[in-house]
């Protein structure tokens, strides 16, 4: 399944123009992980081979400055919501908005890769795919034929502390969306022959989005090398699994799975668009009211340790053409205070043409013919964070040349701070990805839900930029320092050679 679409373009598309990536972006869709790598430059694709798409690009990047630049004094519109909760525990979220006859029906179950168990990995991202082969009144892909025919779209995602399901829909049809997922959260089809076919179409799904992507497994296995699997397993262990876990799995292991973790109350329903509050209280009551409470799932346990002691390792990957770095730093969950400033940091120091690690390790030194600085790739997370750089190496460039710059870029920041301009445009791609997400009624709906989830109240939707954009240079000068430490990180050396 695919994520939403992102807040702001994805950018990932120069690692494919350099020759290192042949599918662009789509290696990174499966783990909901595309709307996290964005970068503040949409001129990263002046790199491109196409002459033909360069004046195209120069005038994406023409478009994106004034934007910034009209909405750079600008407050994010307020959305308005209402929230209530049903009787079986379901958590409802509406926000109606008039301006298009659109609605996005959007259900995040609070299970993602955090919540598996040690040899049961890869049950979450397993049901992105279950809920799509049926349930007592939709046939096996049934529920993509309906939505399609309606005139709307829809897909899910797996992160590590959420799965979300979601339809954008004709607002004629918002019973339709309601219905679907109701349907299947009360009577999701889980068989052997289902639970058979969707365990091999991740495996496929595996071989092609992470075994035969150069560089995708330091990404979405190698950096979660950063937990300790003894005393937090939860964030030390990839998105996807283990393919033995999965082999090793019964028909009855996956269906408990279920019946925990995919309960009216352990959900949140979000309705956003052209829609009467009160028809939708209606349908949703009529839908969702008799689905039956679960058990509540056990509480998620670890113990995030800073500064343990710095983690090096080889990284073998068969499919890599050159060697490349990836330097990671543990970060804090993301309602912590520090993380505004780390977000930023993560646009300046590795987020489009501008940033430093391009200017000083690609553009100026030469060492990588590519890099860029993420922070969680994923999605936010309830507990341990990752900040990390990739850089791919020039030809004839030793890793560990391209570590040292990468390393000194970030030690630079320790000592000396950012700039009050460098600063100023890092909040202002923030204010900008904020504002122009709040113009589709599904990014509006997935803001809501990232808001009550990972921040606590879904009214943090309208507070939170206030802790982007009173960030200081000094508050970024004390979380580097912080953070940034030899200490507290993890370095994967990739080198191109025989399975890892």
């Amino acid at each position: 399944m695919k994520p939403p679409m992102p807040a702001a373009w994805v950018r990932w598309e120069s690692m494919r123009s350099a020759g290192t990536f042949q599918s662009g972006c789509d290696g990174l869709r499966m783990l909901g992980s595309c709307d996290r790598l964005v970068s503040a430059g949409a001129g990263q694709c002046l790199h491109a081979r196409d002459q033909a798409m360069r004046p195209f690009c120069r005038a994406l990047i023409s478009l994106t400055a004034a934007v910034a630049t009209g909405l750079a004094a600008q407050e994010p519109a307020r959305i308005s919501f209402e929230t209530y909760t049903l009787a079986n525990g379901l958590k409802v979220i509406l926000a109606p908005d008039h301006s298009s006859q659109v609605v996005a029906v959007d259900v995040w179950y609070h299970v993602g890769s955090r919540d598996e168990v040690k040899g049961r990995t890869g049950f979450a991202h397993l049901f992105e795919h279950m809920m799509f082969q049926g349930s007592a009144n939709v046939k096996k892909a049934e529920h993509f034929q309906l939505v399609e025919r309606a005139g709307g779209s829809l897909n899910g995602s797996t992160a590590e502390d959420r799965t979300n399901y979601f339809e954008a829909l004709p607002s004629n049809r918002l019973n339709l969306g309601l219905w679907l997922e109701a349907d299947r959260m009360r009577s999701l089809a889980v068989s052997d022959s289902t639970f058979a076919n969707q365990r091999e179409a991740v495996k496929e799904e595996r071989r092609l989005r992470v075994d035969n992507q150069p560089y995708a497994s330091a990404i979405f296995e190698g950096m979660y090398a950063l937990s300790d699997t003894s005393s937090c397993f939860p964030y030390a262990h990839s998105i996807i699994g283990s393919m033995d876990d999965l082999n090793a799995a019964k028909t009855a292991d996956v269906k408990a799975f279920f019946d925990l973790y995919y309960s009216p109350n352990n959900a949140t329903l979000t309705v956003v668009g052209d829609f009467e509050p009160a028809q939708a209280k209606s349908l949703i009551q009529q839908y969702f009211g008799d689905i039956a409470r679960g058990s509540e799932p056990p509480p998620v346990r670890c113990e995030a340790k800073f500064n343990p002691g710095a983690i090096r390792r080889q990284w073998p990957d068969a499919k890599a053409n050159l060697p490349a770095v990836l330097l990671a730093y543990r970060v804090p969950e993301y309602r912590h205070a520090d993380m505004p400033a780390i977000d930023l940091l993560t646009t300046i120091l590795g987020q489009g043409e501008s940033s430093r690690i391009n200017k000083s390790v690609v553009r100026d030194r030469k060492l990588a013919q590519f890099a860029i600085v993420l922070s969680n790739p994923a999605s936010p997370r309830r507990g341990p964070g990752v900040l990390l750089a990739l850089g791919i190496t020039n030809q004839g460039v030793s890793p560990d040349s391209l570590e040292a710059g990468l390393a000194a870029e970030f030690a630079r920041v320790v000592r000396e701070g950012v700039t009050d301009a460098e600063l100023a445009k890092a909040k202002n791609a923030y204010r900008t990805q904020l504002i122009t997400q709040q113009q589709q009624a599904l990014a509006k709906a997935e803001a809501l839900q990232a808001a009550d989830l990972f921040l606590g109240d879904p009214e943090a939707v309208n507070t939170n930029w206030r802790r982007f954009l009173t960030v200081t240079t000094d508050d970024i000068k004390r979380v580097a320092g912080s953070y940034f430490r030899p200490e507290n990180s993890l370095v994967l050396l990739i080198t191109p050679g025989g399975p890892k």
